[in-house]
């Protein structure tokens, strides 16, 4: 079975989220859940819309929903650890782009890989439940402008 491979750009990420793991986020197994990772992701996505003055419903003048979602584990996530999520974005087209989220963690001098994620995102119409056009003013914002 292939494995899934995140490749991320050289250049400096468009926006870093600092969010720590609570105790509601720990699994059975003593470390961060798979599905408290995907909402950590969300949260991340929701933090850079908002340095923008954006949400999910309003991203520019679009709404946006999410398409698609691959993430490759890399370590394990405790509670007290603050993950710091570098996030990227790529494939920008004229209704989607992906973004991608290298999640790490900071314990003593070392830094630890947790996660490697990309999500597909698509611009999305809710009133008429169909996909939508990119904005300008959100294809500025991703672009770094």
């Amino acid at each position: 079975m292939g494995r899934v491979k995140i490749k991320f750009p050289t250049e400096k990420p468009l926006f870093q989220a600092v969010i720590p793991v609570r105790i509601s986020d720990i699994n059975y197994g003593n470390h961060l859940g798979n599905d408290s990772l995907l909402s950590i992701i969300h949260e991340s996505r929701m933090q850079t819309l908002a340095q923008w003055g954006f949400d999910e419903l309003n991203a520019g003048g679009t709404s946006l929903i999410m398409a698609d979602v691959a993430i490759a584990y890399k370590g394990e996530a405790f509670y007290g650890d603050k993950l710091i999520v570098n996030i990227y974005v790529q494939e920008l087209t004229e209704r989607s782009f992906d973004l991608l989220y290298h999640i790490s963690t900071q314990r003593g001098d070392e830094v630890k890989d947790i996660a490697h994620a990309k999500t597909g995102m698509l611009c999305f119409n809710y009133r008429e439940r169909k996909i939508d056009m990119l904005t300008e003013a959100l294809k500025r914002c991703l672009s770094g402008g």
